[in-house]
């Protein structure tokens, strides 16, 4: 028999005080169980895996001895020819944990593609309940959540970014479609100034920052009222911190 591919969400961030009330609050107790009794992992970031199960530990006192645990890496530079052998524990009856680094594994994440090779073995595939910014920006914006779409990032480049807002807010309005994107954190404040620029005053727009953390902020507010908030110099708290923005056409 083959072994099982747990889908183990992370944590989206916590709380310095804290941090193993934090996880207890965000991640499911069965979660964490399940987690304990791994000891095999396929993660982005060996490093900060370890952290995030040795938290894990200090929930769970049968949790596996971190020097006792695998953990290998696939991230954007692990070659499509190495997928076999991430999978070869499983094949040979080991069950297994791909967690992500942040969030829900396989969903904007490198880890679909072992998803997928794990389905082509016949290995079985359990995904785990956790946080997923997507789907809390989503509930939390107040826009369209019956029809989405989540685009990753963005075009650095002005004047490419510029049209592919354009594309997405004319997609939006016709197909009455919330669009999801992200930025890297410290460029927050340059989308959310390219949007208020390039999007109708009509247009509904959310910056969701920190989901599920204390200093989490969300906020929607349409082209016309977003200028006139940054106008004023009241810009989200969002400068390097993670954060979904969404739109939808009026």
């Amino acid at each position: 028999m083959t072994g099982t591919l747990y889908l183990i969400p992370n944590h989206l961030g916590l709380s310095d005080n804290s941090p193993a009330d934090a996880l207890a609050h965000i991640i499911p107790s069965q979660v964490r169980q399940i987690t304990s009794q791994l000891d095999y992992f396929v993660a982005e970031n060996a490093k900060t895996a370890r952290a995030f199960l040795k938290l894990i530990g200090i929930e769970h006192p049968l949790a596996r001895p971190l020097q006792e645990i695998t953990i290998s890496e696939l991230n954007v530079n692990t070659p499509a020819q190495a997928l076999a052998g991430l999978l070869a524990p499983l094949l040979a009856g080991r069950d297994a944990g791909l967690v992500s680094e942040a969030g829900v594994p396989a969903v904007a994440d490198p880890g679909a593609d072992l998803v997928r090779l794990a389905h082509q073995h016949g290995i079985k595939v359990r995904p785990l309940v956790g946080p997923s910014s997507i789907l809390l920006a989503v509930m939390a914006s107040g826009l369209n959540g019956q029809s989405f779409a989540f685009n990753g990032y963005l075009p650095t480049d002005a004047t490419l970014r510029a049209k592919r807002i354009k594309e997405l807010e004319s997609r939006s309005r016709h197909e009455k479609q919330t669009q999801l994107f992200i930025e890297t954190p410290y460029r927050n404040a340059a989308m959310l100034e390219a949007l208020v620029a390039q999007c109708a005053p009509s247009t509904l727009i959310c910056v969701a920052t920190d989901l599920s953390l204390d200093t989490e902020s969300v906020q929607t507010w349409n082209g016309g009222q977003w200028k006139k908030q940054l106008a004023a110099g009241k810009a989200p708290d969002f400068h390097k911190k993670p954060t979904v923005f969404l739109l939808l056409g009026q």
